[in-house]
Protein backbone atom coordinates (compact mmCIF):
# COMPACT_ATOMS: atom_id res chain seq x y z
CA UNK A 1 0.00 0.00 0.00
CA UNK A 2 1.62 3.14 -0.61
CA UNK A 3 1.90 5.98 1.91
CA UNK A 4 -0.71 8.52 2.35
CA UNK A 5 0.54 11.68 1.18
CA UNK A 6 -0.15 14.88 3.57
CA UNK A 7 0.73 18.54 4.36
CA UNK A 8 1.52 19.57 7.65
CA UNK A 9 0.45 23.10 7.86
CA UNK A 10 2.61 25.73 9.80
CA UNK A 11 0.82 25.70 12.80
CA UNK A 12 1.16 22.54 13.67
CA UNK A 13 5.12 23.02 13.11
CA UNK A 14 5.34 25.97 15.46
CA UNK A 15 2.67 23.84 18.19
CA UNK A 16 5.49 21.17 18.10
CA UNK A 17 8.42 23.72 18.42
CA UNK A 18 6.11 24.72 21.85
CA UNK A 19 6.00 21.61 23.57
CA UNK A 20 7.44 18.43 23.51
CA UNK A 21 4.06 16.25 25.06
CA UNK A 22 1.77 17.12 22.42
CA UNK A 23 0.38 14.93 19.43
CA UNK A 24 2.26 18.07 17.24
CA UNK A 25 5.49 16.60 18.20
CA UNK A 26 4.42 12.82 17.80
CA UNK A 27 3.20 13.82 14.32
CA UNK A 28 6.70 15.57 13.84
CA UNK A 29 8.85 12.51 15.17
CA UNK A 30 7.47 10.39 12.52
CA UNK A 31 8.55 12.38 9.73
CA UNK A 32 10.38 10.12 7.37
CA UNK A 33 10.25 7.15 10.03
CA UNK A 34 6.72 5.92 9.42
CA UNK A 35 6.18 4.09 5.99
CA UNK A 36 2.82 4.60 6.15
CA UNK A 37 2.50 8.58 5.55
CA UNK A 38 5.17 10.84 3.61
CA UNK A 39 5.15 14.35 4.35
CA UNK A 40 5.39 17.40 0.81
CA UNK A 41 6.92 20.77 0.54
CA UNK A 42 7.01 23.40 -1.43
CA UNK A 43 9.33 25.97 -1.43
CA UNK A 44 7.07 28.43 -0.60
CA UNK A 45 5.56 26.69 2.17
CA UNK A 46 9.45 25.84 3.49
CA UNK A 47 10.07 29.27 3.47
CA UNK A 48 7.18 30.21 5.92
CA UNK A 49 8.60 27.14 8.25
CA UNK A 50 11.43 28.69 8.77
CA UNK A 51 10.33 32.25 8.89
CA UNK A 52 8.05 31.04 11.36
CA UNK A 53 10.60 28.81 12.95
CA UNK A 54 12.88 31.73 13.60
CA UNK A 55 10.50 34.13 14.78
CA UNK A 56 8.99 31.71 17.16
CA UNK A 57 12.35 29.57 17.95
CA UNK A 58 14.33 32.71 19.18
CA UNK A 59 11.07 33.54 21.52
CA UNK A 60 11.13 30.35 22.91
CA UNK A 61 15.17 29.72 23.47
CA UNK A 62 16.38 27.78 20.41
CA UNK A 63 19.87 28.78 18.83
CA UNK A 64 19.73 29.36 15.22
CA UNK A 65 21.73 26.09 15.19
CA UNK A 66 19.28 24.12 16.90
CA UNK A 67 16.70 25.72 14.16
CA UNK A 68 18.92 24.61 11.26
CA UNK A 69 19.16 21.47 12.27
CA UNK A 70 15.39 21.13 13.06
CA UNK A 71 14.54 22.40 9.34
CA UNK A 72 16.84 20.20 7.88
CA UNK A 73 15.20 17.69 9.45
CA UNK A 74 11.97 18.24 8.01
CA UNK A 75 13.33 18.92 4.42
CA UNK A 76 15.22 15.49 4.16
CA UNK A 77 11.88 13.27 5.39
CA UNK A 78 10.01 15.63 3.02
CA UNK A 79 9.02 14.88 -1.07
CA UNK A 80 9.49 18.04 -2.52
CA UNK A 81 6.73 19.02 -5.08
CA UNK A 82 6.30 21.55 -7.80
CA UNK A 83 3.61 23.87 -8.41
CA UNK A 84 2.75 24.34 -12.08
CA UNK A 85 -1.06 25.62 -11.89
CA UNK A 86 -2.82 28.37 -8.81
CA UNK A 87 -6.40 27.85 -7.36
CA UNK A 88 -6.32 31.14 -5.85
CA UNK A 89 -8.50 32.44 -4.71
CA UNK A 90 -10.02 29.97 -3.04
CA UNK A 91 -10.03 29.67 1.08
CA UNK A 92 -11.25 32.12 3.43
CA UNK A 93 -7.49 33.10 4.44
CA UNK A 94 -5.84 33.63 1.08
CA UNK A 95 -2.67 33.24 3.04
CA UNK A 96 -3.40 29.43 3.26
CA UNK A 97 -4.20 29.27 -0.32
CA UNK A 98 -0.33 27.77 -1.37
CA UNK A 99 -1.14 25.05 1.15
CA UNK A 100 -4.17 23.92 -0.70
CA UNK A 101 -2.35 23.60 -3.96
CA UNK A 102 0.49 22.01 -2.82
CA UNK A 103 -1.96 19.04 -1.64
CA UNK A 104 -3.25 18.89 -4.96
CA UNK A 105 0.13 19.08 -6.49
CA UNK A 106 1.07 16.45 -4.44
CA UNK A 107 -2.30 14.43 -4.53
CA UNK A 108 -2.17 14.70 -1.06
CA UNK A 109 -4.76 12.60 1.02
CA UNK A 110 -4.47 15.22 3.99
CA UNK A 111 -3.97 18.61 5.15
CA UNK A 112 -2.99 18.41 8.95
CA UNK A 113 -3.85 21.67 10.80
CA UNK A 114 -4.81 23.57 13.84
CA UNK A 115 -7.58 25.60 11.58
CA UNK A 116 -9.62 23.20 10.08
CA UNK A 117 -12.49 26.23 9.47
CA UNK A 118 -9.55 28.01 7.68
CA UNK A 119 -9.77 25.10 4.81
CA UNK A 120 -13.26 24.69 4.22
CA UNK A 121 -13.80 23.42 0.80
CA UNK A 122 -11.13 21.55 0.00
CA UNK A 123 -12.43 18.62 0.31
CA UNK A 124 -14.13 19.54 -3.12
CA UNK A 125 -10.07 18.47 -3.85
CA UNK A 126 -10.40 15.06 -2.51
CA UNK A 127 -8.18 16.16 0.35
CA UNK A 128 -9.55 15.72 4.05
CA UNK A 129 -8.49 18.18 6.43
CA UNK A 130 -7.58 17.04 9.70
CA UNK A 131 -6.05 18.20 13.03
CA UNK A 132 -2.44 16.18 14.25
CA UNK A 133 -4.98 14.17 16.89
CA UNK A 134 -7.34 13.18 14.26
CA UNK A 135 -4.48 12.25 11.70
CA UNK A 136 -2.54 10.08 14.36
CA UNK A 137 -6.25 8.28 15.23
CA UNK A 138 -6.53 7.58 11.34
CA UNK A 139 -3.13 6.63 10.96
CA UNK A 140 -3.46 4.32 14.26
CA UNK A 141 -0.91 5.73 16.29
CA UNK A 142 -3.21 7.24 19.14
CA UNK A 143 -6.93 5.92 20.41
Amino acid sequence: MPPLQVVIDTSVIISAMRSKRGASHRLLLGLGANPRWQINLSTTLMLEYEAKAREHGHALGYTDAQLDVFLDYICKAAQERPIHFRWRPFLRDPGDDFVLELAVAAGADYIITYNTRDFAGANQFGVKIVTRKEFLQAIGEIK
